[in-house]
């Protein structure tokens, strides 16, 4: 045992051998870095990529969703590799994902993160309507998204209905036509989000909201009872404050009946 120690220690004390042995060990490290080097640029990586062009503002549902192998080396930047981390997700508004393309962090957004997101959250059967605003009417920008207000009308009737007699001159109707409209949108005369930056004030110039489709086409005739110098009145309510506010209903029907006697309608709004 004595004599293989010595044996060992003569060997390990030779330059030539020391150097032979480290050039070997140099060469496998060589090979092994470079052979997984090379690996991980070969080995094929399956990510998601987009089985069809996807539009701005869309959800991005399974069905558009394949999933593809690529090297390694191709995926870089903020290339998504989880098909869940795309599925559910939106297209931000200035961004389209063309056909065959893999999906990137910065052009896929949740619900919430989508600017205008809110426009999203109205229901199914319900109608988007602009009211045109200014700082006045809005009660110097106190009527927010997420809000809820009262629709009032107001119409000078200076014709009497019953006798078609102008006998009777500016007979005001001001009344609450509809109630418990939840405020989507409050935009600026260019579109832009009024609240979006606080350190930035803007001019408000439309109100966005969604009503039934009843109750849109009444308000889209009080916008051409110009020879009765209608006028919609948004008023804000403390229904926000509700754990469950009630839904948009008509408030006034001596207002609805008034407005669809001295307007006329085709027989697919014959329901009015």
């Amino acid at each position: 045992m004595g004599n293989m120690s010595v044996a060992i220690k003569k060997f390990l004390s030779n330059k030539n051998t020391v150097t032979i042995l480290g050039v070997i060990v140099g060469i496998v490290v060589l090979y092994v870095g470079y052979n997984m080097r090379v690996n991980s640029k070969l080995n094929p990586v399956a990510i998601p990529y987009a089985r069809q062009k996807i539009e701005p503002r869309t959800k991005i549902t399974s069905d558009m969703v394949g999933i593809m192998n690529v090297p390694r080396d191709m995926i870089r930047g903020d290339v998504i590799t989880d098909q869940a981390q795309v599925v559910g997700k939106y297209v931000i508004n200035d961004s389209v994902v063309p056909e065959g393309s893999m999906f990137y962090r910065r052009c896929v957004v949740t619900k919430d993160q989508l600017p205008d997101n809110v426009l999203l959250s109205y229901p199914k059967d319900y109608e988007l309507y602009n009211l045109s605003v200014n700082m006045e009417s809005t009660y110097s920008n106190m009527i927010l998204p997420g809000n809820y207000m009262d629709i009032f009308v107001k119409i000078t009737n200076n014709i009497d209905q019953d006798t078609g007699n102008a006998s009777i001159r500016d007979r005001v109707m001001v009344g609450k036509l509809l109630q418990n409209v939840k405020v989507l949108a409050v935009r600026d005369a260019s579109g832009n989000d009024v609240f979006e930056d606080l350190d930035d004030p803007r001019t408000p110039a439309l109100i966005i909201f969604a009503v039934p489709h009843e109750y849109h086409i009444l308000l889209r005739k009080v916008e051409y009872l110009n020879s009765y110098n209608a006028e919609i009145i948004p008023v804000p309510t403390n229904a926000s404050l509700e754990a469950n506010p009630d839904e948009v209903s008509i408030s006034s029907t001596e207002i609805k009946d008034f407005i669809n006697r001295v307007t006329v309608w085709t027989d697919n709004n014959a329901t009015q």
